[in-house]
């Protein structure tokens, strides 16, 4: 319909929305330009030497990732990495003042431990990592008083020269290091700088430290540098035990970014980092886990290159690291191991309670205690409960009580279902649109799928308002009224005010430690519902100002909304590529139900509180078309979309599997091939028949019916074979097999195995690492082995050189009880 043959109130209604639009969009750019670290100016190599400079921290970016050539365990690059940071430190140690005593070592560690992963049992045995350490402190310090640890892992994940995880975070603390020495800064408690080299093989690295290091007990705090991408918001995503350490982030950060909601969300993603061996399996240390969340299109991929860097992220983590580590060393909460546990819990509650905290677009940082958390998170829903109470006081005989209670419930349910079918018709649309499309055509152009899916979201937030002014329309104007006071859009105010109380409550009762997103909105919503009533007296109830001036007085939560939306929506968009394929039919559609629901949840955070107010003038049958009719036609635009791009590639698994029994004969090779995304093998062969051709494949492969590889098949790739599920198996020759090993690897049982009384058992296995046929001085190796029972059983190792031509090494285990339930 053109828009001069609308009628007048339509032509309004398209005008409001269209302001709206304006205002959204004006913040979303400012949304855009934190998360991308628009508002941070880089530091040059020569800036001072007392700041942080991000490109002094680039430059070692530069040499992990480019100038060595691979960092995996088992790879020379490793080692070469291992003597670039000592060097640097040693440079660093030269130029420390008199008032200034440090140390640096180098540390092999080893050894052998079990841990729960994704709801498996997996034991690990490892020896010859190496661990780079620097301790800074003063003249007058001793080795027992409680220090501050910085942790950042140097090792990089297979065919990734891992510029971002996590040449990002080693280029941090070495420029971190050289600013404490260079700036004059003497610690009030020592600093300790441990760069671990194998936090990709479950955390190796930070095991051995804190299993076998002297300092380990002397650790009050830690702070552990992390990326799951390239930059963007450096993310404090776990805080704890206890609440101290996030509260003196919240005091000291430059940038402050963290989220105490990230603490709920992280138990359930399929990953860890050595956050885990600090505070929780090996020592309850109080520390920050602190990763950069942006890029994770290149994260663990041969794209992980320092171009890839988002520019201003280096600064702003550096910026916030010296800062917050100053404060951790002044700060009295600073326990030794053996103090921590002599503490009063009740006396020291900030010891073990975590707190409620999140940043305002890291312009500043909001922080409070679980205990005030108790009393502000439900104070919304204790209003809501009072607040019929007291209109009935106000006048018994035209309100009653049952009417105001009625018309209340009636405006949360209303409420609920505006946000339920917003996030079912993007789902429902998401579903539709796979009928004649690829899964993820939004994967590589991340604004496909806000366009796609926020329209139509909004539609279904119209939708109870629409069906409510029909009805209201055949029944008489005087039904308008829920109550004989109250209009009806009041009561709509208030129930979406409650629905979010409830909420807010809800949250906190869960034992989860977030709840402030909603807590603001009922905050926000009272004071939008201050300016309305206002403008309403100013300008009238059918002024199209009134509800300007409430949507106005909500930016500032909006414009979070936006912040906090944007985060988790282009997370899981990046994640959609790496986080598994579940088999079909149901993996087919997953991934764009997943994002479509996601954006929907986000659309009704950041619309959903306008909605009581302003869907009297959208809610019209004219904006309902023409959201409508937007969104079938970026449907349509979207599948022209190819899902993927170079800057966005899809992930797809290669492994050479060769079968062996006892000596030297091979019993089967072969390739196996897998996705890890909603886009099948047959989508790969279609688009790069290449592939088809090396594996002998023809134009019309099916999976259905081809060999599929067993789930054991992949234990050699990752321990939990479980992530890995629909794949295919293919031929393989195995002759290049034959020409590198003059004795293949295996293992055996060396004795026989114990059983004892109460069911289980000891077994007690030698794993043979062969001979290997090649002229090599240094023989470098990583394995990983078998399931057996419940238990995966991975084995890794370092430089097993001795400088003959073959090189032969036994490690010997013993993994006790056993479940003999297991077969």
């Amino acid at each position: 319909m053109a828009f001069w043959k609308m009628s007048s109130r339509d032509a309004t209604a398209f005008k409001f929305l269209f302001s709206i639009v304006f205002i959204y969009a004006l913040m979303s750019a400012i949304v855009y330009s934190v998360l991308h670290m628009k508002f941070i100016s880089p530091l040059p190599a020569n800036a001072p030497l007392e700041r942080f400079s991000e490109a002094r921290a680039v430059e070692h970016i530069r040499v992990l990732a480019e100038e060595i050539d691979g960092r995996q365990e088992g790879r020379p690059g490793l080692k070469e990495a291992a003597i670039y940071i000592k060097s640097q430190l040693e440079m660093v140690k030269e130029r420390a003042g008199p008032n200034l005593r440090i140390e640096v070592e180098e540390t092999q560690v080893d050894g052998s431990f079990s841990m729960m992963f994704l709801g498996h049992s997996i034991s690990l045995g490892y020896r010859n990592h190496t661990n780079i350490l620097m301790r800074i402190s003063s003249m007058n310090s001793l080795d027992t008083d409680a220090s501050v640890l910085m942790n950042a892992h140097y090792d990089s994940p297979v065919n990734s020269p891992g510029a971002g995880d996590c040449g990002s975070c080693v280029a941090s603390l070495l420029e971190l290091a050289r600013l404490v020495v260079d700036s004059g800064w003497v610690p009030p408690r020592p600093v300790i700088f441990l760069f671990n080299g194998a936090e990709e093989l479950f955390m190796l690295g930070s095991h051995g430290f804190m299993t076998k290091h002297k300092l380990k007990d002397t650790i009050g705090a830690f702070i552990n540098v992390e990326a799951s991408g390239t930059g963007g918001i450096d993310l404090v995503c776990q805080s704890g035990p206890g609440s101290w350490p996030s509260y003196v982030y919240s005091q000291a950060a430059v940038y402050p970014m963290a989220q105490s909601s990230a603490q709920d969300v992280f138990p359930v993603i399929p990953g860890d980092t050595d956050y885990r061996m600090f505070a929780e399996d090996y020592a309850d240390i109080p520390g920050l886990d602190i990763i950069f969340l942006l890029g994770g299109y290149y994260y663990h991929t041969t794209f992980d290159t320092v171009d890839r860097i988002v520019p201003g992220s280096m600064q702003a983590r550096g910026e916030n690291l010296i800062s917050v580590l100053k404060a951790f060393t002044s700060s009295s909460k600073l326990k030794v191991a053996s103090e921590r546990k002599s503490l009063d819990v009740v006396a020291n509650s900030d010891m073990v309670e975590r707190a409620v905290f999140f940043d305002y677009l890291t312009w500043f940082m909001v922080y409070y205690p679980r205990r005030v958390a108790f009393v502000l998170h439900n104070i919304p829903t204790v209003l809501f409960l009072l607040l019929p109470f007291f209109l009935y006081m106000m006048d018994p005989r035209t309100n009653p009580l049952l009417s105001i209670f009625w018309a209340f419930l009636k405006g949360v349910m209303h409420h609920f279902a505006g946000i339920l079918l917003g996030v079912i018709f993007p789902v429902l649309f998401a579903v539709i649109r796979l009928f004649f499309a690829y899964p993820m055509s939004w994967f590589a152009h991340s604004y496909l799928a806000f366009l796609m899916f926020i329209p139509c979201s909004f539609f279904g937030f119209l939708i109870p308002r629409a069906i409510s002014d029909r009805v209201s329309h055949f029944q008489g104007v005087s039904s308008k009224k829920i109550m004989k006071v109250e209009p009806s859009d009041e009561a709509r105010f208030w129930g979406a005010f409650g629905f979010y109380a409830f909420a807010t409550s809800a949250y906190f009762f869960a034992g989860l430690n977030g709840g402030f997103m909603t807590f603001v909105i009922c905050i926000s919503m009272l004071l939008g519902w201050i300016a309305f009533c206002l403008s309403v007296k100013s300008y009238g109830y059918n002024s199209i100002k009134s509800p300007m001036f409430y949507v106005i007085a909500l930016v500032p939560y909006l414009l979070y909304s936006l912040y906090f939306g944007g985060i988790l929506a282009l997370l899981l968009i990046e994640k959609t590529g790496m986080m598994g394929a579940i088999p079909p039919p149901y993996g087919f559609y997953l991934a764009d139900v997943a994002v479509a629901a996601v954006i929907g949840i986000v659309t009704g955070l950041c619309l959903g509180p306008i909605i009581p107010i302003c869907d009297r003038w959208l809610a019209k049958s004219s904006i309902l078309k023409f959201l409508l009719h937007f969104t079938v036609v970026m449907l349509a635009v979207s599948s022209e979309f190819f899902p993927y791009s170079k800057d966005a590639p899809k992930r797809v698994v290669l492994q050479h599997t060769f079968i062996s029994t006892g000596g030297n004969e091979i019993t089967g090779s072969s390739y196996d091939l897998a996705v890890i995304d909603a886009n099948s093998i047959e989508f790969v062969f279609k688009h790069a028949p290449e592939v088809a051709k090396e594996l002998h494949v023809g134009p019309s492969f099916s999976l259905g019916n081809a060999e599929a590889s067993p789930q054991e098949a992949w234990v050699a790739l990752f321990p939990i074979s479980c992530v890995i599920t629909k794949n295919g198996r293919f031929p393989a020759k195995a002759n290049n097999i034959l020409e590198r090993y003059s004795q293949f690897p295996h293992l055996q049982t060396h004795k026989p195995q114990t059983t004892f009384e109460n069911g289980t058992r000891r077994v007690h296995l030698e794993l043979s690492l062969g001979l290997v046929g090649l002229q090599k001085k240094n023989f470098y190796w990583s394995y990983r082995l078998l399931s057996i029972a419940k238990f995966h059983l991975q084995v890794v190792g370092g430089d097993l050189g001795n400088g003959s031509e073959h090189n032969r090494s036994i490690i010997r285990m013993v993994l006790c009880r056993w479940q003999t339930s297991s077969t």
